[in-house]
């Protein structure tokens, strides 16, 4: 019997619209090397605002990420939100997995846009593309927001002990679910208050709509993250960064926050949000955009200390 109605299917709809309705159109490019890329975009660019380019993680497309920001910053920004490639309508031929390709190919498309200069908010996996879009293109980002975003992982880590997996093929079972099971896991890492009871119709129309297209791709770009990764192989970025972290992040640990503070240096600050996991953009949508206006509104440096985002330092 065929199914008659899909909840991920309609929220997906539901998106569409309430993207447009806030101002930006869908925009599909063509880089000409069998990469295209989609793009969210100003229905009309205004000079004399500043450019903000929102870039999502593994878990959906662009849309489900960032819908809740979209308003409310585009009062303030031209804001730009991508498909990376292998997700929306976003994807490539090439043989390429790394997140410094995914970042060659979103300054490509934003150039195709008349755009050189923007700020950009990487969460999750957007992070790792956000970093290297900094580190690559130094002129081209004037501040950049990492959400929870492990860019200073190394491969040992997972040897030892620091993640919830034990293997790279672990994480890309639970990261990109195929099964109720494996969905209700991906919850409660992601999440420090899961919701509990999702009917298992719901997880598999989830599956079905969002986790099934370029899964092989999708999974390619997870193992290159690890791939031979060494902290003293990642570039240091000279651009004022705020480095936002759930306390109870579970996919990427704290500590991991407090690694690329450090590595970063003088030109970052890192809040720490509490009552939080992974998935800041869902549990803490209101506090992330609280920081996300005062950092890249407020025209003085960043802080150089750790603290939690109720203002207080952190020891």
């Amino acid at each position: 019997m065929a199914k008659c109605f899909s909840f991920a299917a309609t929220r997906n709809s539901c998106f569409r619209y309430s993207f447009s309705s806030a101002g930006l159109r869908s925009s599909t490019t063509d880089l000409g090397d069998g990469t295209v890329m989609h793009v969210w975009v100003p229905k009309t660019h205004i000079q004399t605002k500043p450019t903000l380019v929102l870039i999502h993680g593994i878990g959906a497309n662009a849309m489900w990420q960032w819908n809740d920001f979209i308003s409310p910053l585009i009062s303030r920004f031209n804001v730009y939100v991508p498909d990376l490639l292998f997700f929306g309508e976003s994807y490539t031929t090439r043989p390429e997995r790394s997140e410094q390709f995914q970042a060659q190919c979103v300054i490509r498309v934003m150039e195709t846009h008349g755009v050189t200069v923007m700020n950009v908010i990487g969460i999750s996996y957007g992070g790792f593309v956000g970093y290297s879009m900094a580190a690559q293109f130094k002129d081209r980002i004037e501040k950049l927001v990492i959400c929870c975003s492990g860019v200073c992982l190394e491969d040992k880590d997972m040897e030892e002990g620091m993640f919830q997996v034990k293997s790279v093929d672990e994480a890309v079972s639970v990261l990109l679910p195929l099964t109720p099971d494996k969905m209700r896991e991906l919850l409660k890492i992601s999440f420090y208050k899961p919701a509990k009871g999702v009917p298992t119709c719901f997880l598999n129309d989830f599956i079905d709509v969002m986790c099934t297209e370029y899964r092989q791709e999708r999974a390619e770009l997870i193992q290159a993250l690890h791939k031979e990764r060494k902290q003293l192989n990642l570039p240091k970025i000279t651009q004022p960064t705020l480095i936002l972290w759930g306390e109870h992040d579970k996919i990427f640990p704290l500590e991991l926050g407090h690694r690329l503070k450090r590595h970063i240096g003088g030109n970052a600050e890192l809040v720490i949000i509490k009552g939080a996991g992974h998935a800041l953009n869902v549990e803490k949508p209101k506090e992330l955009l609280k920081h996300f206006k005062s950092f890249l509104i407020d025209p003085l440096p960043p802080a150089k200390q750790e603290k939690y985002s109720n203002g207080s330092k952190k020891d």
